[in-house]
């Protein structure tokens, strides 16, 4: 006998958070607010249900959530973040609610709901992560792949910043030049989102004194690029 699991996240102001979901393209299909509060939002054949919140809970204590496992996770994302910039006027990025950013190439993202709720879109063929970076890499190449694992799957800014300069302090004289330029860039745009405009600056700044090729600039426009996303 066929058994399915519905994951139950909680509900907060009942109505604001259904609004929410509809904004994203789910079908309300159940809302009840007595004897307690209970929802349901549906779309593209899976389900997610709001029972009753705590009374003491704050989005920022939320800590309870879900994945969601689909084919292609970029056009998810792209859809996702035109219908809350369409809703809010800019795609909130800090706080509940928000979603995480998104590069050409990323497994997964983060959308949290104004309760708190925390909901990982996944592509289904993600690779496990290589955590420490792929061995097949080395020097700071592998500390950029270890830190991109932590930007991007973890969605820890913080360990990723640390990973980063110290990786710059061990292996900047002896890495390439694409290297650094691609670790500086990371860390820029992690500055970006958390709105350090000063930081940003002097990271551009150590850039361009790298002296970059036309090949080298070329090949790392993606990452600079990225860091000018991170602030829209």
């Amino acid at each position: 006998m066929a058994a399915v699991s519905v994951p139950m996240l909680w509900g907060g102001e009942l109505p604001e958070t259904l609004d929410f979901y509809r904004t994203l393209g789910y079908t309300v299909t159940y809302e009840m607010t007595r004897p307690y509060t209970y929802g349901i939002v549906e779309r593209d054949g899976f389900q997610l249900h709001f029972g009753p919140t705590p009374k003491d809970l704050s989005a920022e204590g939320a800590h309870i959530g879900c994945l969601v496992l689909v084919d292609e996770v970029e056009p998810w994302h792209a859809e996702f973040k035109a219908a809350l910039r369409a809703r809010y006027g800019k795609v909130p990025g800090r706080g509940s609610p928000r979603i995480t950013r998104f590069r050409t190439g990323q497994t997964r993202f983060t959308v949290v709901d104004p309760v708190g709720n925390t909901v990982i879109y996944i592509q289904r063929d993600e690779p496990d992560p290589e955590y420490g970076g792929s061995k097949q890499l080395d020097g700071l190449a592998r500390v950029l792949d270890n830190a991109r694992i932590f930007r991007d799957s973890k969605n820890d800014d913080a360990t990723a910043v640390r990973v980063l300069d110290t990786g710059l302090r061990r292996h900047a004289a002896t890495a390439p030049l694409i290297d650094r330029a691609r670790a500086l860039a990371m860390l820029a745009e992690i500055a970006t989102v958390a709105g350090e405009a000063a930081r940003v600056a002097e990271l551009r700044a150590e850039i361009e004194g790298l002296g970059l090729s036309d090949a080298d600039r070329a090949a790392v426009a993606g990452d600079l690029d990225a860091i000018a996303a991170a602030g829209e």
